[in-house]
């Protein structure tokens, strides 16, 4: 089992497929995700990764935390999970995931806390029908209805559907397909939408009901700490000299024209 990654995700936009479709993508960024800790069976009980991600201000960062990344000698982080991983699947602290840790076509599960809609009624709630517009309905059309029995039990039960706060739930959406990586610029473009509004943090992990791709990249595609990116060498081609003959230069001889008179080097006679 391999870890995950936390995403930024950026927003929404569409791509043309090869037939001329229209596919709508939700773009997710990877902003420094870098190991901070492990979980290991003899300490924790459990073996994870604890991923961090996000910049963050030192001085916004309390002591406890700026002492658990100095730890790591990672950068303080803004948001931090862990993602349980099998022991052949641990990555060494410090080293930041990069884009390709997933494949293109590849199924993802992807979990983040949906947009917040405040106060909503039964009917946007929980999809109520609603009451009918006419034959002796009056004012509550939009009204959910009865919420008891009678005096016998002389309650509402818990978990009634009923109107109240709607949104900023953790949600998670499964076998999202992966349509495209930059690697380069550490963006992952899902089909489709996610959860949570624009600015918020994702978590990314291989599908739990779809196998994984034989060649996903194991335990996971990263770069050591301090590392750039692995770009491909560009090789010099020889630089091959020119075969440069030499030639002797011969001097034209000077022709006189007929009838010219030599010049005269001396004086007036």
């Amino acid at each position: 089992m391999r870890t995950g990654v936390l995403a930024k995700k950026l927003g929404m936009t569409r791509f043309f497929d090869e037939d001329g479709s229209d596919v709508p993508v939700t773009v997710l960024a990877l902003e420094g995700c870098q190991v901070v800790a492990h979980r290991t069976q003899d300490k924790d009980g459990y073996v994870a990764l604890q991923l961090g991600a996000g910049a963050k201000k030192a001085k916004r960062t309390s002591k406890a935390m700026r002492g658990h990344f100095g730890k790591a000698m990672v950068e303080p982080k803004r948001t931090v999970a862990e993602f349980r991983v099998s022991e052949d699947n641990l990555i060494d602290v410090g080293a930041e995931l990069t884009a390709d840790h997933f494949l293109p076509g590849q199924k993802v599960d992807v979990t983040g806390v949906t947009v917040g809609k405040g106060f909503a009624g039964a009917i946007k709630r929980w999809h109520f029908s609603g009451l009918r517009a006419t034959h002796g309905v009056s004012v509550s059309h939009r009204s959910h209805g009865s919420t008891g029995q009678r005096q016998d039990p002389g309650k509402v039960f818990k978990n009634k559907k009923m109107a109240g706060h709607l949104g900023q739930d953790q949600v998670t959406t499964l076998n999202v397909t992966v349509f495209r990586v930059d690697t380069e610029r550490g963006l992952i473009m899902l089909k489709g939408a996610t959860p949570g509004a624009e600015g918020a943090w994702l978590k990314i992990r291989d599908a739990v009901k779809r196998p994984a791709p034989a060649d996903a990249p194991r335990p996971g595609a990263f770069r050591k700490a301090g590392e750039e990116h692995a770009a491909a060498p560009e090789e010099d081609a020889p630089v091959q000299e020119a075969d440069v003959q030499e030639t002797e230069v011969q001097e034209a001889p000077i022709l006189e024209a007929p009838g010219a008179e030599a010049p005269t080097t001396g004086g007036e006679e």
